[in-house]
């Protein structure tokens, strides 16, 4: 098993309707409790008057008593969650693409993801000897024969054996049915090769090539039942020009993907992201 980090601190997410005061009253929760303050953030949604909150913090508390007082401070609708920023469980699915797996593989053995990786799913066999080597079971599920409906059927059965709490989509070339997706809702994190919402769908660097874009990226997003529009996590671009071919953009491309789903796989795995609707809200 690789190293991971211990967690630095325990974490506490907030989401309710703003209000004044909401600041002091939940930090004052905390001063009583006798608990320490590391790191704190907080943001308003104008557009619909929602208040966010994360903080760090540390020492020995009574998780039911401290949440008990939270609720009783904070508006009737407030969210709150306790999290100890334990490292999670995490299955990857992949096709044929190496990049972004491997580099997921390298973070997970040097201990860099919070996370722990317990399997890598493929509906091919190549990828296998990769993720072997690091000693982390390997499920070929070919969707060759099979409808959409009874390969979806087999790969649910293998991921209810490890129950993770997310999936990573990590270059896994088939789209996912709604009811695949609604099972792992904001815990399906797929990496898309382009900077989104341009280029949608399959080939987006032959779209770039012809459209002459001096720029081409990656995004990292939630999946959703729309093909490509959930929630973005992270986005990153590299400058081309005309000189170049599609496959010389993809080629190019792949190294902003990698570093795209790998950053993106940080917020999430460190609490660091609120979904809120079909975008994001991230403490970074």
């Amino acid at each position: 098993m690789p190293s991971v980090s211990a967690p630095a601190a325990h974490i506490l997410l907030i989401r309710c309707p703003d209000e004044p005061g909401l600041v002091f009253k939940i930090t004052g929760v905390l001063f009583r409790h006798g608990l320490n303050i590391l790191r704190n953030g907080e943001f308003v949604e104008r557009a619909d008057n929602c208040f966010f909150m994360r903080t760090e913090f540390s020492g020995s508390f009574e998780a039911e008593s401290l949440l008990q007082e939270l609720t009783r401070v904070l508006p009737t609708a407030a969210e709150i969650r306790l999290s100890d920023n334990r490292p999670k469980d995490v299955v990857l699915m992949a096709t044929k693409e190496h990049h972004c797996l491997s580099e997921l593989l390298v973070r997970h053995a040097f201990g860099e993801m919070n996370a722990r990786i317990v399997a890598v799913i493929s509906n091919y066999p190549l990828l296998g000897d990769l993720t072997r080597r690091f000693d982390l079971p390997f499920h070929y599920l070919s969707h060759e024969g099979k409808t959409r409906e009874a390969h979806e059927a087999e790969v649910l059965a293998v991921l209810a054996q490890y129950e993770p709490e997310f999936v990573v989509l990590a270059k896994y070339m088939r789209i996912l049915s709604s009811d695949f997706v609604a099972r792992y809702a904001n815990r399906l994190i797929n990496i898309h090769h382009s900077f989104l919402p341009a280029f949608v769908g399959a080939s987006p660097y032959a779209q770039a090539y012809a459209r002459g874009v001096k720029i081409i990226g990656a995004t990292a997003h939630f999946v959703n039942e729309q093909l490509d529009q959930g929630p973005i996590i992270a986005q990153s671009v590299i400058p081309v020009d005309h000189t170049q071919s599609a496959s010389e953009m993809a080629q190019a491309g792949r190294d902003v993907e990698k570093i795209v789903l790998a950053r993106s796989l940080r917020l999430v795995f460190a609490e660091q992201v609120f979904v809120h609707h079909n975008k994001t809200i991230i403490f970074d």
